[in-house]
């Protein structure tokens, strides 16, 4: 538990942002280390976490993490596993879209290679679970400033209290202010292109299968949600994105059908339509002295693999095992020697992602003939070839290269 003195908390963890990067760290801390004093601050209530109306791809590693956090029983009753997955290329036009490439739905026999999963069930079990551990949640609040010492980092809270921590980690988004308050600079570029995100209603069941269309303008991902609902991802030109999001409901309707097609019956619109912008962003480090970048404050990527969260779990397991590890052996946790061994598992995993979803946005956002057929021959290979396929697999359900013990189901 946090303790206090004249110049505020004495914290041995202070985590910037509770999504679900900050709040799954805070949690894995806590579990495998009670004595450990770990706040979570973030600017937004934490009452209001049950109300994010989206939707997440969790990958098997990452749900392996979370039951071994003790929130997966709470979550699974409203997760959709993905049974399949099928890949299909055409214009907007075309009246037949040829699937390219299929996937199955498993990496071991009876676990599917992800889920689909509500965010305002997961967030909430996150949070109660960290808050019956002992998490401190300051919130709604936020740190404006921080100063770095060899012994500590000092916090400045907007409320105006202070906190003393051995450790700031900054999970607090891809614009991280505490990103920017640690000097550490990003690579970034902007694609020009916006993701419109909503749910749908649909007639027919759509058996856990996910779909992603390959459109001029970018990817249009179909993915299951329990019931027969589907959660959109829908790539557009950011000025057309904000035509239709600005449009009227039979307008935004009528163009969300031309790409969703009709092989799921008559479609109904039961979520609000959002768009955001789409880019490239990557932190030049994720680690200073006593400072940690974790999630999305580290790396922006492209939603065109459906990676963008699970390389955050992969983060939080990485980062709770450094940490942990370090405690037992009688290190600083704080100390850049021990962050350094974080940086150098998770950055190159990180760029290597940020390259490949680069790479396929780039491909597969035109309306080049030669270039279409060049990838469609390619996916069409792929599809031929088991291993490989396999191995896409691996990579979707988070399980290639090194892996945390937290995502392969086993205790810190």
């Amino acid at each position: 538990m946090a303790k206090s003195h004249s110049a505020g908390r004495i914290l041995d963890i202070a985590i910037a942002g509770g999504g679900y990067v900050g709040l799954s760290l805070a949690l894995a801390l806590k579990k495998a280390d009670p004595s450990l004093a770990v706040a979570v601050i973030d600017p937004k209530p934490m009452d209001s976490l049950g109300k994010d109306p989206r939707a997440s791809a969790i990958a098997a590693a990452a749900s392996r993490m979370l039951d071994r956090l003790g929130v997966w029983d709470e979550i699974y009753p409203s997760a959709q596993p993905i049974n399949e997955m099928i890949v299909t290329d055409s214009k907007l036009r075309d009246t037949v879209r040829p699937v390219f490439l299929t996937f199955g739905g498993e990496v071991t026999d009876g676990e599917p290679f992800a889920h689909m999963v509500p965010n305002g069930v997961m967030l909430p079990a996150l949070h109660d679970q960290a808050s019956r551990l002992g998490v401190e949640f300051l919130a709604p609040n936020s740190v404006e400033t921080f100063r770095t010492s060899p012994d500590g980092v000092t916090l400045t809270l907007k409320n105006g209290e202070t906190a003393v921590s051995r450790l700031l980690i900054a999970a607090d988004g891809v614009r991280s202010k505490m990103r920017d308050l640690a000097g550490i600079k990003t690579v970034h570029w902007d694609y020009g292109q916006s993701g419109i995100v909503t749910t749908v209603r649909h007639e027919r069941p759509h058996n856990g299968r996910a779909e992603e269309h390959f459109l001029p303008a970018g990817p249009f991902a179909i993915l299951p949600l329990t019931g027969n609902r589907s959660s959109l991802v829908w790539t557009e030109r950011s000025l057309d994105a904000k035509r239709l999001i600005e449009s009227d409901d039979f307008t935004f309707e009528l163009e969300l059908e031309r790409r969703f097609g009709h092989h799921l019956g008559q479609l109904e619109l039961v979520g609000a339509r959002h768009a955001y912008p789409l880019g490239l962003r990557l932190a030049r480090e994720f680690v200073k002295p006593r400072f940690a970048l974790a999630g999305d404050a580290a790396h922006g990527i492209h939603p065109i693999a459906g990676q963008g969260l699970n390389l955050g779990f992969k983060d939080v397991a990485a980062l709770a095992e450094v940490l942990v590890d370090a405690r037992r052996l009688g290190q600083d946790i704080g100390a850049y020697d021990v962050l350094e061994r974080y940086q150098r598992w998770r950055r190159f995993d990180t760029f290597q992602m940020g390259v490949v979803t680069d790479v396929l946005n780039r491909l597969f956002s035109n309306d080049f003939d030669v270039i279409r057929a060049a990838r469609d021959f390619g996916l069409g290979l792929v599809d031929r070839m088991p291993s490989l396929k396999s191995r896409f697999i691996s990579e979707a359900a988070g399980l290639a290269g090194p892996t945390p013990k937290l995502l392969l189901g086993e205790s810190i």
